[in-house]
């Protein structure tokens, strides 16, 4: 399995798609804490989570975000556990876990097929700066 800190969580995302960085980029300002790392799904991390949990990439493709205590979360209620270890206020949104999955599910899935249609997609996987290369798991 990965070598990943217990403390730590590392959250996976679409490498090529600009919504999806720009909420790596979100996620990082706000993450007072330091408690999480990131890694694209197309990653060979990512391959080797997606293949552990025998994730269905066909079902879950955006993102990811896994704790070495607790496997694998995905689509709203992986980020909603995101935003729930954020600076305030983002922490507050954490409340909308009381709502029914399969109802968060059905918002973040409708953004999630879309999201190249409106943010667009890149050729390739986001590359980190010098200063935020901590943070990324190759």
């Amino acid at each position: 399995m990965v070598d990943f800190p217990k403390h730590k969580k590392l959250i996976l995302f679409d490498g090529v798609c600009n919504l999806c960085n720009a909420s790596v980029q979100y996620t990082i300002k706000r993450d007072k804490h330091d408690v999480f790392r990131f890694a694209p799904l197309q990653s060979s991390v990512g391959k080797q989570i997606i293949e552990t949990y025998r994730v269905d990439t066909n079902k879950t493709d955006s993102i990811i975000l896994y704790t070495p205590s607790s496997g694998v979360s995905y689509k709203s209620t992986a980020a909603l556990k995101i935003a729930s270890q954020l600076s305030f206020p983002n922490n507050l949104m954490v409340i909308f876990l009381i709502v029914p999955a399969f109802i968060r599910n059905w918002f973040y899935d409708y953004i999630a097929k879309n999201r190249y249609r409106w943010y667009g997609k890149k050729d390739a996987c986001m590359l980190p700066t010098p200063d935020l290369k901590s943070k990324f798991l190759e």
